[in-house]
């Protein structure tokens, strides 16, 4: 039986005591990014974000979110996601688990795959695999919807 925890991001209190004993500074944008990125579950860009961002502050620039992206995923409290080499997403779900991308909106959401370790792997080769990432293409609900 597989079970979906969904280990989310922090909350933003506890981002801000996070970054406050790395010694990196809490700004008012850094806080609204912490904010936006609390049970966010849509892996978005750092432009997507931007964009959120910068309607409830104006000015805030992107490399701002670059960098508190880059924080956080040292920190290991969110995880850059590469899918079919589109712009990196982040994804706040810390959790073990897989993705689903429609390929006609691009959206992208999280799944939970059973029994991974246990899949039979031909042409590895020696290969010793640290990590598996699982994507599945297709057609999201609100997509397959529409087009009916």
């Amino acid at each position: 039986m597989i079970v979906a925890t969904f280990a989310l991001v922090r909350s933003p209190s506890a981002l801000i005591d996070a970054f406050r004993d790395r010694g990196l500074k809490v700004t008012p944008q850094r806080q609204l990014l912490f904010r936006l990125l609390d049970g966010n579950r849509c892996h978005p860009t750092a432009e997507s974000l931007h964009a959120a961002a910068s309607r409830e502050m104006p000015g805030i620039s992107l490399r701002t979110v670059y960098m508190t992206l880059a924080d956080l995923t040292d920190m290991r409290e969110i995880e850059v996601l590469s899918v079919d080499g589109g712009a990196a997403r982040f994804d706040s779900n810390t959790d073990d688990h897989h993705h689903v991308l429609c390929c006609e909106c691009g959206n992208v959401e999280d799944v939970y795959v059973g029994g991974v370790s246990d899949l039979e792997v031909v042409g590895l080769d020696g290969f010793t695999p640290s990590t598996t990432s699982i994507v599945f293409h297709g057609i999201c609900r609100e997509c397959a919807a529409s087009s009916t």
